[in-house]
């Protein structure tokens, strides 16, 4: 530095006022570049060297199991991602020429739909939501991201946190259910379990939020349609979970397919940039669904696929996900001055951002040997039993038929299409998951009880949707010659998920005909149901003694329902969504608003209505003459092997301002005589509000787990700033005035205590 200041010193004045002026951009950058990320600079240095080409080409993703020359494309930057790219091999000879022979050596993400497990299956993510416990959520994405790192994929489509109250949707699969809160809660515990401690872990993998947003409010539950979700309630309902996401640092977003209220999401600035970027500061970036840019022309939103790369690169949208619509008109959009290449620029940044973040310039290659290392590890199939075993909901149990005690039942038939449905009992939107390494029900019940109780075996059906009835006789023999039988019934893993909606949702084919033909045997009868949706199974629960539902339960389904049945585990799973009677009833959602005439239990039905009796709508309310108002069974709804006896609810205070927090605490006790775990649930009523509000919301839950006889004291703490809603004048707000909350076991839960928020 002194050699410096000697050198300047000793040139005349007029040649040192030169040589300041000169340096004065280099110190304003040099100053800027202190206060900036290293990141940023790095970023900023790289954009500054890019041409226009290699710009687009990061913001392009194509679908690699559909090219021929990827290489060439990596070499000359004209693709940011690949997705659906397989094989270390192959990963890693894309990112040498990306790295070694590509211009600037920037690296690619290999993505994958990795939903609910790569190799190792856990349970679909509504029977994660099901166990109400976010370590079953972030131990399933953990394990995910632990076996799709070692092949190479680098970045998830997941967590899907769309709220869905239509189980028509075959999405509804994908999702945790009806509730924003539950939603949030297994969605951020599925972010952090994505990305661990850090995202530049090699084995840790950036997750991305979608569908963004409100895609699971489909009109009619059709996949792909559009929504009509006005301000206040997407604010209150829709995109809590989303906002969530982001605070728990989810490094990129996905938007939707479908319009809402005219506007699709790859091309909704509202969204992708007022809320969140503006509101919210998301620094990620955003990647468009399958196609959806260029789907905007078939919407009729844009006249024309160019306009649809401008509009959607506008409203906030970075990368291209397989409609090459960016690729292939930005250049054109920028030299014919239709867009301003800052645009550009700024998706650029995002996602090279989030390049830095994972690792990928420092360690950008795969270790060849970590695949066979790190799937279907023992502690990755405990941790998959263990989800199951939670997520697995006892919907009836009348003479405790369940559990079967292996020292007094000596046979029981096992019948029904899913006793050994290898892919089937995974679920839907496993593209990677092997067959081979389920462990059915048939498997796990010879293998762990077939020493103490002989099992006898038939499936009847071959699959779901088979009609055929010519096996029914020897089904109804072999339930003859059992002391208990268990049979086995669902939904195809094909019949749910991405475009795989039903107008009905009844058990299909000839199931509902065998349940009739066995419960006709009198034997005790045990239903167990595997799908990846709600059915409508009112008549085949009547006709059952017990019934247990399994949401698809991934790779060890078979270990857990075995150990169910048998006792070795008690069931604590939880409805995440409603169970209607009828796709008549649907939308039924828990959460409701208050109406002017609510439902109510003395409400006549249809044949309660006198012959030859006047119109009137006297005493009438919001119900159904013919199914009431009552669902099948209602959200948070699960019962156990023992009973549980909740008391002694206590509050903190009766008054409270609204920067404060109220303590809730009751005695939950155990009343049986086994162990068990209850879901408990806390649940708040805003009275009177500038708009109408729920008659319930779901704020708290706790899994507890008791003896025999056992008490604890639970304790919740419920800030008051958690009662905040967009108001009236679309302001997030506590309003002042009168609540009321429950704890209970399901949102039906009926000890309650009020409170008053003052200003």
């Amino acid at each position: 530095m002194s050699c410096l200041y000697s050198f300047f010193m000793s040139k005349p004045m007029k040649i040192r006022i030169c040589l300041l002026l000169a340096l004065v951009p280099f110190l304003f950058s040099f100053a800027n570049a202190q206060e900036k990320d290293a990141t940023e600079v790095f970023i900023d240095s790289l954009i500054n060297q890019m041409t226009l080409e290699e710009k687009i080409g990061q913001l392009n993703q194509p679908n690699g199991r559909r090219l021929e020359d990827m290489e060439s494309m990596v070499r000359a930057g004209k693709v940011g991602s690949f997705l659906n790219v397989m094989g270390v091999d192959q990963i890693n000879e894309l990112q040498r020429v990306a790295v070694e022979e590509s211009r600037l050596g920037i690296p690619l993400i290999i993505a994958r739909d990795v939903i609910h497990g790569f190799k190792t299956i856990f349970p679909i993510p509504l029977g994660q939501a099901a166990s109400f416990n976010t370590e079953v959520s972030y131990d399933g994405a953990r394990v995910a991201a632990l076996e799709a790192a070692s092949a190479g994929i680098r970045w998830t489509f997941a967590p899907m946190i769309d709220i869905s109250r239509d189980p028509r949707w075959g999405r509804i699969a994908e999702s945790c259910g009806e509730d924003p809160y539950l939603t949030a809660q297994m969605g951020v515990a599925m972010v952090e379990g994505f990305q661990g401690d850090s995202l530049n872990n090699p084995y840790s993998i950036a997750a991305c939020a979608k569908h963004f947003v409100a895609y699971g409010a489909s009109e009619g539950g059709r996949d792909y349609n559009s929504t009509f979700i006005p301000e206040r309630l997407m604010r209150n309902v829709y995109l809590p979970p989303f906002e969530a996401a982001k605070n728990a640092g989810c490094a990129t977003f996905m938007a939707s397919f479908n319009d809402n209220d005219g506007v699709p999401s790859s091309g909704n600035k509202h969204i992708l940039t007022d809320i969140l970027r503006g509101e919210w500061h998301f620094d990620g970036f955003v990647v468009s669904d399958w196609n959806s840019v260029s789907e905007m022309f078939i919407h009729g939103f844009v006249k024309d696929h160019k306009q649809a790369a401008k509009v959607a690169l506008e409203a906030g949208l970075d990368m291209d996900m397989a409609s090459y619509a960016f690729a292939r008109y930005l250049k054109d959009l920028v030299k014919e001055g239709n867009l301003d290449v800052a645009k550009i620029d700024e998706a650029v940044r995002r996602i090279l951002r989030i390049k830095v973040r994972l690792g990928l310039f420092e360690n950008p290659y795969v270790d060849t040997t970590a695949v066979k290392r790190n799937t279907y590890t023992e502690e990755s199939l405990a941790k998959a039993q263990k989800a199951a075993e939670e997520s697995i909901i006892l919907l009836k149990n009348e003479n405790k038929v369940l559990p079967i005690d292996e020292n007094k039942v000596k046979t029981v038939a096992l019948i029904g299409p899913f006793i050994d449905a290898k892919r089937d009992q995974l679920g839907t939107w496993i593209f990677d998951g092997e067959a081979e390494y389920t462990q059915t029900p048939l498997e796990a019940i010879k293998t762990q009880f077939g020493d103490k109780v002989k099992i006898l075996s038939e499936p009847v059906l071959e699959f779901s949707r088979d009609r055929r009835t010519d096996k029914f006789a020897k089904a109804v023999a072999l339930a003859r010659r059992a002391d208990v039988v268990v049979v086995f019934v669902g939904e195809e893993a094909i019949l749910s998920g991405e475009a795989h909606c039903l107008a009905e949702i009844d058990l299909v084919g000839a199931q509902s005909q065998l349940i009739a033909e066995l419960a006709k045997t009198g034997k005790p009868l045990v239903t167990v149901v595997m799908a990846g949706r709600p059915l409508t199974i009112e008549k085949e629960i009547a006709q059952s003694d017990a019934v247990l539902f399994a949401f698809h339960p991934g790779t060890m389904g078979g270990p857990a329902i075995s150990n169910i049945l048998f006792g070795k585990v008690n069931p604590s799973g939880k409805t995440p969504v409603t169970f209607v009677k009828s796709v008549g009833q649907i939308p039924t959602y828990y959460s409701k608003n208050h109406t002017g005439r609510p439902p109510h239990p003395n409400q006549k039905l249809m044949y309660d209505i006198v012959i030859g009796q006047r119109q009137t709508s006297a005493g009438a309310a919001c119900s159904y003459m013919d199914l009431g108002y009552k669902p099948m069974f209602p959200f948070g709804y699960g019962l156990s092997y023992t009973t549980f006896e909740y008391s002694n609810l206590k509050i903190s205070a009766d008054s409270l301002k609204s920067n404060e927090t109220l303590i809730v605490s009751f005695d939950l006790k155990n009343t049986g005589d086994c162990k068990g775990t209850e879901v408990a649930q806390l649940y708040v009523q805003d009275i009177i509000g500038s708009t109408t509000r729920p008659v319930r919301e779901l704020k708290r839950f706790s899994r507890v787990t008791l003896e025999a006889g056992e008490t604890k004291t639970v304790t919740f703490e419920l800030p008051m700033q958690d009662m905040a809603f967009f108001n009236l004048k679309m302001e997030k707000v506590v309003e002042p005035g009168d609540f009321r909350l429950w704890v209970g076991g399901s949102s039906e839960a009926d000890l309650e205590a009020d409170f008053v928020v003052v200003e």
